[in-house]
């Protein structure tokens, strides 16, 4: 088995900037670090990670807390941090919370068990204090989709409150007056955020939120179907749903009602999933940009952890954008 000093030699660099490489350290020209990544290969070399972790006091590991591992939307995001970081040689250990302030606690608990240099939390359920005693702990993290005021500079969002005033914005200037809305759990931050933004479009164009238009969703396809079929006593000509899957199993209930879409009714969903736009109708939907939040969130971490720049300012809060396709009509007469 080939040793350090071999990789030394073969490359013509010393010890040191051997050790610097396999540690990541950025203080290593690109020169030397492309000899000695090509020695390592060349000799078949494997670093003995036990020991360099306890060299460097780093074991370049990162832990993933999200709410579910199921679903589109969290494995894009899951595979869009593991990319960011595995780019720079840093691994993922992963994990779910599953909404639960207890479980969260436990999978924290648990990374950092696992020895990891950093968090990047996707949390639903633990509070803004059990965070911030983190902080104190001197535990360095990133956070998405939550805002804490006092760690700001970690925290990644998108203006959901922005986003569900779009979503039923859309519909009012199609010229629908008679609007439905399926919301998220009213536990998560982000579905009462969506559910202020929708009653302040109304409210700008002088519509009452009726409650009896409002159905308390669970952010699955299953939630949309339920909530289709609760609503249906009620006539609207548009419906709002928080987030796609929800849509689609809106989608689903209203065509077993005996409902042409989007002739007898509009459906606008929330987040933009790849499947949004091979549903039929195709979904107009919100953008959420999560990719660009967990991309974020991970070189926050590469930056502030190892110092490791990437050249890309770090920003804190993105915008969501309305993506209107054929799943919206306007009501004749209205543009």
């Amino acid at each position: 088995m080939a040793t350090i000093y071999e990789v030394a030699e073969l490359a013509g660099v010393s010890l040191a900037t051997v050790s610097r490489v396999m540690n990541g350290n950025v203080k290593v020209s690109d020169k030397s670090r492309s000899k000695v990544q090509s020695a390592m290969k060349e000799l078949g070399y494997q670093p003995n990670i036990i020991a360099q972790s306890l060299a460097s006091n780093r074991t370049n590991r990162v832990g993933v807390l999200v709410s579910e591992l199921s679903g589109p939307f969290f494995s894009y995001m899951l595979a869009v941090v593991e990319s960011a970081l595995r780019e720079e040689g840093k691994h993922a250990i992963i994990t779910a919370g599953h909404s639960n302030v207890e479980k969260e606690k436990d999978a924290i608990e648990f990374l950092l068990g696992c020895r990891c240099d950093a968090l990047i939390l996707h949390i639903d359920a633990v509070s803004d204090e059990y965070l911030l005693k983190l902080r104190e702990r001197k535990v360095p993290f990133s956070l998405i989709n939550h805002h804490i005021d006092d760690i700001a500079e970690c925290c990644f969002t998108m203006d959901n409150e922005q986003g569900g005033y779009l979503a039923t914005k859309s519909v009012i200037d199609a010229g629908h007056t008679q609007i439905a809305y399926i919301s998220g759990p009213e536990f998560k931050e982000d579905a009462q955020l969506r559910l202020q933004g929708h009653q302040r479009a109304l409210a700008e164009a002088g519509i009452a939120f009726d409650d009896n238009f409002h159905y308390r969703g669970n952010y699955n396809e299953d939630g949309g179907k339920a909530g289709f079929d609760e609503l249906s006593s009620q006539q609207f000509t548009a419906l709002i749903c928080a987030n796609d899957e929800m849509a689609t199993g809106a989608m689903y209930s209203a065509r077993k009602h005996g409902l042409s879409l989007p002739n007898d009714l509009s459906i606008v969903g929330f987040d933009d999933q790849v499947f949004a736009r091979y549903t039929y109708p195709t979904l107009s939907t919100v953008k959420n940009p999560i990719a660009e939040l967990g991309s974020m969130a991970a070189k926050w971490v590469l930056k502030e952890v190892y110092e490791i720049n990437t050249n890309e300012p770090i920003s804190n809060v993105f915008e969501p954008t309305l993506i209107k396709r054929d799943s919206l009509q306007s009501i004749q007469g209205n543009q």
